[in-house]
């Protein structure tokens, strides 16, 4: 097949770019034709220039490129040199056509059919409140082949009457996140993702951990982020922090803890509790796509309801209570589900569901 991926902005470090890389990196060893391109990022306006000038914060510099999860691969890809919409002759006809995000759904949805089936990869339901939510809504209506997680394939299908989403989860790469068996740490240690995103919950999981730490009071924590932490959501003294580690750094991360710790409000489907189990480190979340269909109560880690600290509290000192014993088995548990869940198996499916695009333009479904 010929595949184009068309992202709001490839140069990014996000999770939901990292997803397309992966797929589109797996895509291109099975022989298909991938190609990725988003819009240029717009230019600073001469009243914008004379503004800064003004204000004496001097000359808007150019936009710099930014690292990728695109960085170091052969995937085609191109950052046009001219912003928002992608249109017909930013794009090379093919066989499918894939928007990556709400904005992108908007602009396939309005290029000639040559350029392929049209289909919508929907990581995440992003009505959020800096977001023009009506047009957000708007994107689930339009005549494109929905592949998503299983919790927004249910809510396309009760709430935007579409039961024809193709269903798939995210992977792990388990060649890069690894670990060999051990023991619990000496210092009962959690892990965390630090982020001031409201809707990932790290005011619940500190929350959480503030409450822990009363009936573990030496309880050390592990965290890592691409951004500084904020006085307005502090983390704990004596936090072993890590800044923008690189990727190879990341598997040491998760396999230094004892638990990983998610308290996120929402999510798509969460990578990384499940980089964590792959690196046998079992979980504590909260009801969110990606832990709940991973996570077993008692076998890998446990699962509370969205929002409940409490909760969150007393699953992670069971975790850190257990025997040496008993955490192994949960450990090796945690292993064993996230090594089921391989980037191959996943594109299995991605592969199977553009096929089903194209089926369906093919049947003129959309017509």
């Amino acid at each position: 097949m010929k595949i184009t991926f068309v992202l709001g902005n490839w140069m990014s470090l996000r999770g939901g770019v990292r997803v397309v890389a992966e797929h589109a990196k797996n895509l291109m060893q099975r022989g298909h034709d991938v190609f990725v391109v988003s819009p240029g990022r717009p230019q600073p306006t001469w009243k914008q220039q004379l503004r800064s000038l003004l204000k004496g914060q001097g000359w808007i510099s150019r936009p710099k490129n930014l690292p990728s999860h695109f960085d170091n691969t052969d995937i085609p890809r191109q950052i046009l040199n001219h912003p928002a919409p992608v249109t017909d002759a930013d794009v090379p006809d093919a066989d499918v056509v894939v928007a990556g995000w709400w904005e992108t759904a908007e602009w396939v949805a309005n290029l000639s059919t040559s350029k392929g089936a049209k289909a919508y990869f929907i990581q995440n339901y992003e009505m959020h409140d800096y977001l023009p939510k009506e047009k957000v809504e708007a994107t689930f209506s339009l005549p494109l082949h929905k592949i998503t997680h299983k919790w927004l394939a249910d809510l396309m299908a009760t709430q935007y009457g579409d039961p024809n989403c193709s269903v798939l989860p995210n992977g792990v790469n388990t060649k890069q996140f690894n670990a060999p068996s051990r023991q619990k740490q000496a210092v009962p240690t959690v892990g965390l993702l630090y982020s001031q995103v409201y809707w990932k919950g790290c005011d619940i999981s500190l929350k959480a951990l503030s409450i822990a730490a009363q009936k573990i009071p030496n309880l050390h924590l592990v965290v890592f982020s691409s951004e500084d932490p904020s006085p307005d959501l502090p983390l704990p003294p004596e936090t072993e922090y890590y800044k923008k580690p690189p990727q190879s750094q990341i598997k040491d991360i998760y396999a230094k803890c004892d638990v990983w710790l998610c308290g996120s409000l929402k999510e798509g489907f969460h990578l990384p509790p499940l980089e964590a189990m792959a690196c046998r480190c079992p979980v504590v979340s909260t009801r969110v796509s990606g832990p709940m269909d991973t996570v077993t109560d008692g076998v890998n880690g446990y699962i509370v309801p969205v929002g409940d600290f409490t909760a969150l509290a007393e699953r992670l000192v069971d975790v850190l209570s257990l025997s040496d014993t008993q955490w192994k088995v949960m450990s090796d548990a945690a292993y064993e589900t996230a090594h089921r869940y391989t980037w191959d198996y996943a594109t299995d499916l991605l592969e199977a569901a553009l096929h089903t695009a194209i089926e369906r333009q093919k049947r003129g479904d959309f017509s």
